[in-house]
């Protein structure tokens, strides 16, 4: 019989440190993780470098990190960490913008948007636990690269670069999804669905978020509910009735409205 991996050992208490520069913040963290009894708050500290600091020399399963801080951001420190090897969780903190959430949410992090309710604090400590039980550990620590990779080295609000991958999120695992394996994607509600060789997978991201972080020359929209990767259409046909349907390199076949009808047939002719 085959032995069953061995998973990890979760911890009894979960222990997490806190850094923000802004004293009330650091309070209101405090406050609602006294809540949580099996959560224990080690240190507290005002900026990075003290942080950067205090992990050298202890274990730390969380960081609660604040990401606009003077002198040296949030992200700088996470980047820090991530260079020394494999990083505590970090649950950022932060009055973001829109587009610096949905760049979180597209590589599975996960984020406090400041003022936060009680209800998403203590989402947050539950995927927090759930991470202690990822089957590919790894990934975690490559779904804080590729976000760092595109985030700005200072904090502020620029919409991050064109992603070259996304982090998928299911019970107890972490899969990073490099977008040149995939073939086409496909609106699915509130998730979009990755059509790779052989198989689907379901990010929990709308289609139209992840788009604004498409490359526009590597993936064309050819519907509402559809984006395929530019180098895949190979034949467009027409069903009548104003119908029109892209026969893609892998085989799939994939609706194509009106509306973009002539982008993919300039697409076609541009490769002929």
């Amino acid at each position: 019989m085959t032995a069953m991996p061995a998973m990890p050992t979760m911890p009894t208490m979960m222990r997490s440190i806190i850094v923000d520069d802004e004293d009330h913040a650091r309070i209101t963290l405090r406050y609602a993780l006294s809540k949580f009894p099996e959560w224990q708050v080690l240190a507290e500290f005002k900026n990075a470098a003290t942080a950067r600091e205090y992990l050298a020399q202890h274990t730390v399963d969380v960081v609660f990190l604040d990401i606009q801080m003077p002198k040296e951001s949030g992200l700088e420190l996470a980047r820090s960490l991530l260079a020394q090897g494999k990083p505590p969780l970090i649950i950022f903190v932060t009055a973001y913008n829109a587009h610096a959430i949905d760049a979180f949410e597209l590589q599975a992090l996960d984020y406090l948007l400041k003022p936060y309710s009680s209800d998403r604090f203590a989402k947050a400590l539950e995927r927090a636990r759930d991470m202690f039980n990822l089957t590919r550990p790894n990934a975690y620590g490559q779904a804080l690269a590729s976000y760092l990779d595109a985030a700005q080295p200072n904090g502020s609000e620029t919409r991050p670069a064109y992603l070259k991958r996304v982090t998928v999120r299911s019970v107890g695992e972490m899969e990073n999804i490099l977008l040149s394996n995939v073939h086409w994607m496909a609106a699915a509600g509130n998730y979009v669905e990755l059509h790779l060789d052989k198989r689907v997978v379901l990010h929990r991201v709308p289609l139209s978020k992840l788009e604004e972080y498409l490359d526009p020359a590597q993936f064309i929209r050819v519907h509402r509910g559809a984006i395929v990767k530019a180098d895949q259409p190979v034949h467009l046909l027409s069903l009548g009735n104003g119908a029109y349907q892209v026969s893609l390199c892998n085989g799939d076949e994939v609706a194509v409205s009106k509306n973009y009808v002539e982008a993919v047939r300039q697409l076609l002719l541009n490769r002929a």
